[in-house]
C-alpha cells in the first residue's frame, strides 16, 4: 500500500469542502480523482502533500513514501535554461560523478591498502552511481523534451521567455525525472499537443511508482488508470476500472439507489398511513401498537435520494440560414512571420454538414490560419472560396466575444436587441443557465461557465460555419457533455481545433492534420485516424527498406501452392469470424439476461445480489470486449 484516506474531512469556518472522502492506493497503481469543478479534487491534493491539514480523518503514508506534485500553474522564472531546469534533478548524481573523478585522480598516484581503501570507495560510489543511471542522465534530459513537444532550438531558451503553459511542461518534465514513490498530477494534460500527451500517456503507464491525476480528459484517463475515485457531493466513491467504466457503472449504480429509495419511500409511506389508521381507534392498545411502529420506523436507515442529474440540451440549435453545398475552400494557403516561414501549401474544402477537427503540433499555426479564415490576418499567398449565405460564429480559447462587466442575460440582450426574454432564457437554459444565474456577472464565472456563454452567444447569432478553437478547454466533464451534445446536433458545418480525443471521436466526420508543408486529410473520428496514420507510416517505412531491384523467379508450382496457402488461410479466417460471431452473440445475451435480473424489484431489494449481478456483467462486458478486439482483428485482415 501506498497511501490509505480514512474519512477525510475539510471545512472553513462553516464552509463544508469535504465531509467523507475515503481511498487507498497501491503500489504502481494509476488512478483518477474525478468530479464537476469545484468538487474539491485539488484540495485533496494539499492535504497530500500536507499543505492543508484535514479538519478529521486520517492520512496514511508507506514509510518513506516521496511525493511529487504538479500544481495547475507554476511559478518558474530567472535567466537559467529549461535544459538547465531538468538538469537540476540530478544535481546530487552531478556531485557523485565529481567524487569519483576525484577519487580516480587520487587512485593514479597512490598504492599499496591506501590504493586498496580508495578503489573500495570508488566501488561503492560507481555502483551508486550505475543503480541511479548516472550515465542516462543526458539522454534523459533530452528524451524528456522531445515527448514534451520542445524543439532542440527551445532547450537553451531562458524561463522568464517561456509563456505559462511551456513553463508548466518544463514542470512536468521536471517532476517526472525525480520519479517520485507517488505522482500527484493536476491537469497533465493541460497545454500539451496530441502527441505530447500520447508520450505521457506511455511514460505513465510504464511508470514503476503511483499516479493520482486530476484530469478532464476522458480518453487520456481511458488509457492510463485503473481506478476512479469520484468526488460527489463532498463524498467519494471508488471505482474499480477508466473512466468509461465509471460512468456505465455509476449510471447502474444510480439505477439501483433510485429503486432502493422509491422502495423504502414507498413502504414508509404504508408504514405512516397504518399508523394514523391505528390511532384512529383510540384505544390504550391502538396507542401502543401505533408508538412501537413508530419507533421502527424511527430506527429505519434512511437511504439518501440519488442527487438530482443537471437537465441536459431542451432545445434545437438551428442555422437562420442554409449554406450550399460547397461552404469554405482554402487552396495553398502560406503564411510566415518576418521573412521566417510558419507554413505552406495548406488545402483543403469543407462541404455541409461536415464536422472537421483540425490537428497538428503546437506552434504549426492552427490558430493563425482560423484569423485568416476570419479575415483577421493577410496570408503570405494562397486563397480563401466562401460558399455562399455563409455567416461564421467564432469560439476562440479566451471568449473575446463576451463583455466581462456585464451579467450573463445583459451581454446576450444587448448584442441581440430583438430577441425577446423568453427565447434568450432558452438559450441559456440549454446551456444550463437557469433562475438566477442568468443574472450572475460574466466576470464572476468560471472558464467553462464562460465557454458555455461564449457558445449560447455564437449560437444566438444564427452562424452555419462554427469555427471552434479548443471548446473544451476549462470545460468540466459534464459541461464537455453537453458542448458535445450541442455540436453532435448542430445542422451547419463545424471547424474545430481540438486537442481533446474523446471529443473528436464523439464529434469528427473527418480530420485534418497540419504540418508546416501542408495539410493531410483523414476521413473518420480520432480513432480512424490514428489507425490510418499508423497504416500510412508503415507503408513508408516498408517502401523505403523495399530493395531497388527485385526479379522474382516464379514457377508455376510456387504459384498454385501460394494460391491454395492463401485458400486455406481465407477459409480459417471465415472460420474464425463465423466462431467469434456466435461467441458475441451468446455473451451479448448474457449481459442482457444481467441487465433483466437486475430491473427485477427482488434484486434492488438485495444488495449483495445486486453486487453479484454486475460483478458478472463487468466479467462479461470484459470478455466481449476481448472478442471484438480479435473480431476487428481478422475482419480488418481483407
Amino acid at each position: 500500500m501506498l497511501l490509505m484516506c480514512s474519512n477525510l474531512k475539510k471545512s472553513f469556518g462553516v464552509d463544508e469542502i469535504l465531509t467523507n472522502v475515503s481511498f487507498i492506493l497501491e503500489e504502481r497503481e494509476k488512478a483518477a480523482l474525478v468530479g464537476v469543478n469545484g468538487a474539491g479534487k485539488t484540495s485533496i491534493f494539499r492535504m497530500l502533500t500536507g499543505e492543508w491539514q484535514p479538519n478529521d480523518g486520517s492520512i496514511t503514508c508507506a514509510p518513506g513514501l516521496q511525493i511529487g506534485y504538479l500544481p495547475q500553474t507554476t511559478n518558474y522564472d530567472g535567466q537559467h535554461t529549461m535544459y538547465d531546469e531538468l538538469d537540476s534533478v540530478f544535481e546530487p548524481l552531478r556531485q557523485t560523478e565529481r567524487l569519483m573523478r576525484e577519487l580516480e585522480h587520487d587512485m593514479s598516484t597512490q598504492s599499496g591498502s591506501v590504493l586498496d581503501a580508495t578503489m573500495k570507495k570508488y566501488d561503492k560510489l560507481m555502483a551508486e552511481f550505475e543503480k541511479k543511471r548516472g550515465f542516462e542522465i543526458q539522454s534523459r534530459i533530452r528524451g524528456t523534451l522531445k515527448g514534451l513537444g520542445f524543439t532542440e532550438s527551445q532547450w537553451r531558451q531562458p524561463m522568464q521567455e517561456l509563456s505559462g503553459g511551456q513553463r508548466t511542461r518544463v514542470a512536468l518534465g521536471k517532476l517526472l525525472l525525480t520519479e517520485p514513490d507517488l505522482l500527484l498530477l493536476d491537469e497533465p494534460t493541460n497545454h500539451l499537443d496530441i502527441e505530447s500527451i500520447i508520450w505521457l500517456e506511455e511514460y505513465l503507464r510504464n511508470y514503476d511508482g503511483g499516479v493520482l491525476v486530476i484530469s478532464h480528459d476522458r480518453y487520456f484517463l481511458d488509457k492510463i488508470t485503473t481506478k476512479t475515485i469520484e468526488i460527489e457531493n463532498k463524498k467519494s466513491t471508488v471505482y474499480n476500472g477508466n473512466y468509461s467504466f465509471y460512468i456505465a457503472e455509476k449510471s447502474v449504480n444510480r439505477e439501483i439507489l433510485q429503486r432502493k429509495f422509491d422502495d423504502q419511500q414507498k413502504e414508509i409511506r404504508r408504514q405512516e398511513k397504518s399508523i394514523k389508521t391505528i390511532r384512529s381507534f383510540k384505544t390504550e392498545a391502538a396507542l401502543i401498537r401505533a408508538k412501537s411502529r413508530e419507533k421502527l420506523l424511527d430506527k429505519m436507515e434512511r437511504i439518501d435520494a440519488p442527487e438530482i442529474l443537471p437537465e441536459q440540451i431542451r432545445i434545437n440549435l438551428t442555422p437562420k440560414t442554409q449554406t450550399g453545398k460547397d461552404v469554405l475552400s482554402v487552396d495553398e494557403l502560406s503564411m510566415a512571420f518576418d521573412d521566417k516561414e510558419l507554413f505552406e501549401n495548406v488545402s483543403f474544402e469543407l462541404k455541409k454538414g461536415d464536422k472537421t477537427v483540425l490537428v497538428g503540433p503546437n506552434g504549426v499555426g492552427k490558430t493563425t490560419l482560423f484569423k485568416i479564415i476570419l479575415g483577421e490576418r493577410e496570408s503570405k499567398s494562397g486563397t480563401i472560396r466562401e460558399g455562399v449565405n455563409l455567416h461564421i460564429g467564432y469560439y476562440d480559447q479566451v471568449n473575446q466575444n463576451l463583455t466581462l462587466e456585464k451579467t450573463v442575460f445583459d451581454d446576450l440582450a444587448d448584442t441581440y436587441p430583438t430577441l425577446t426574454q423568453t427565447e434568450i432564457r432558452n438559450v441559456l437554459g440549454a446551456f444550463l443557465f437557469s433562475g438566477d444565474d442568468v443574472f450572475k456577472p460574466i466576470s464572476m464565472l468560471s472558464g467553462g461557465e464562460r465557454g458555455r456563454v461564449s457558445m449560447a452567444k455564437i449560437i444566438l447569432g444564427g452562424a452555419n460555419l462554427l469555427i471552434l478553437d479548443e471548446p473544451t478547454n476549462h470545460l468540466d466533464m459534464f459541461s464537455k457533455d453537453v458542448m458535445e451534445q450541442a455540436l453532435c446536433n448542430f445542422p451547419g458545418t463545424i471547424l474545430c481545433i481540438s486537442h481533446d480525443r474523446y471529443f473528436i471521436n464523439n464529434i469528427a466526420s473527418k480530420i485534418l492534420e497540419m504540418n508546416p508543408n501542408g495539410m493531410a486529410e483523414y476521413v473518420g473520428n480520432y480513432d480512424d485516424y490514428y489507425v490510418e496514420k499508423q497504416k500510412r507510416a508503415d507503408r513508408i517505412a516498408d517502401s523505403e527498406i523495399l530493395p531497388i531491384e527485385s526479379k522474382p523467379q516464379s514457377t508455376a508450382k510456387n504459384e498454385w501452392q501460394m494460391r491454395k496457402e492463401a485458400e486455406s488461410l481465407e477459409r480459417k479466417r471465415k472460420s474464425a469470424i463465423s466462431r467469434l460471431e456466435n461467441s458475441i452473440k451468446e455473451v451479448e445475451d448474457k449481459i442482457a439476461d444481467c441487465d433483466t435480473r437486475l430491473a427485477q424489484d427482488e434484486v434492488g431489494r438485495n444488495a449483495e445480489l445486486a453486487m453479484e449481478l454486475l460483478a458478472e456483467k463487468a466479467e462479461f462486458e470484459e470478455k466481449l470486449l476481448e472478442l471484438y478486439a480479435e473480431y476487428m482483428e481478422f475482419t480488418s485482415k481483407v
